[in-house]
């Protein structure tokens, strides 16, 4: 058995997809930088709205603290998947929406290593 993995008798998922946006805050001038300072909190309500006005049902938009790469940020991670996306404008959240959670693709041009 590894970790991630459904075992026989597990409860259905309630959500088919989880979308984690850092919403982390640190200092300005931080040599790190924050996702919220790149405006994640504002793309991450862009993604609730969307994801609501395109009909994706079965679907968590939420709030992360610090997901440890605010350097490369804003990001985002997608579970079950675990496939990370840099997005840092509203087109970057649409892709994300339609390429990877409605379609079952990847936006490849946005995800990080």
């Amino acid at each position: 058995m590894s970790v991630g993995e459904r075992l026989p008798g597990d409860p259905d998922l309630y959500f088919d997809a989880h979308l984690f946006v850092c919403c982390n805050r640190r200092p300005d001038g931080h040599p790190r930088g924050s996702c919220a300072a790149k405006s994640s909190e504002k793309l991450r309500d862009y993604m609730k709205a969307r994801a609501k006005e395109m009909g994706l049902q079965h679907l968590r938009v939420n709030s992360a603290g610090c997901l440890d790469r605010c350097e490369l940020g804003p990001c985002l991670v997608i579970y079950p998947e675990g496939v990370w996306y840099k997005i840092e404008t509203t087109a970057d959240v649409d892709a994300v929406l339609e390429q990877h959670v409605r379609d079952g693709g990847r936006a490849s041009n946005l995800m990080l290593p």
